[in-house]
């Protein structure tokens, strides 16, 4: 399994809208800031969605850690330069169309940055595998190099996982099962998703 690299300094979070990015990073907006003790930051560009700002508003008040909200890559510029203290800085990004290319290649310009980070691709274990397929065609050109699955409290069914990883240059992070922030969220046991998928017919 892979998480958050000790090195990064940020990371940011990628998918189609429903998965459930906005949840999934406060949970580890949480665990990094309470469990590790690091100075977490949260940067937002999913302007088109007033709800998950006013969610993200709310765990970093919660977590008393600063959040800044972006509408362009000078406004990104921006927020950087504030959070410098940050130790690592969390970031959501829009789901918008994940079909449309023009939407992820200006993604790809808004997530360009000169320090270190990395990107997560968020993918609900709900979805069908021609629609993870789907979107990870797009994303996986402009540097994805990890996949985060959700909803797995939702499903039986763990067989896309290993198709994924099979067809995909990805690295398996976490897995979140629930609601509840920050304590539905596990780094990926390959092991136990393996036995899942053994006990399961329909995984055949």
């Amino acid at each position: 399994a892979a998480p958050i690299r000790e090195d990064a300094r940020i990371v940011h979070f990628v998918g189609p809208t429903g998965v459930g990015k906005t949840t999934t990073i406060a949970k580890l907006a949480a665990e990094q800031a309470l469990k590790f003790r690091r100075k977490v930051g949260l940067i937002t560009s999913d302007t088109y969605r007033i709800a998950a700002i006013e969610q993200l508003r709310t765990y970093a008040s919660i977590l008393n850690i600063p959040i800044e909200v972006v509408f362009s890559a000078s406004d990104l510029r921006k927020a950087l330069d504030k959070m410098q203290l940050c130790e690592l800085i969390l970031m959501d990004t829009a789901g918008r169309n994940y079909r449309n290319e023009m939407a992820v290649s200006e993604l790809n310009a808004l997530l360009k940055t000169e320090r270190a980070s990395e990107t997560f691709l968020v993918l609900s274990l709900t979805m069908k595998y021609g629609d993870m397929k789907a979107v990870a065609d797009n994303f996986c050109r402009y540097g994805v190099g990890k996949v985060l699955f959700t909803k797995a409290d939702e499903t039986t069914t763990f067989g896309t996982v290993l198709n994924l990883l099979s067809d995909y240059d990805l690295s398996l992070s976490y897995v979140t099962d629930g609601q509840d922030v920050p304590d539905d969220i596990q780094i990926a046991d390959a092991e136990r998703i393996a036995a899942e998928i053994a006990g399961d017919p329909d995984d055949e």
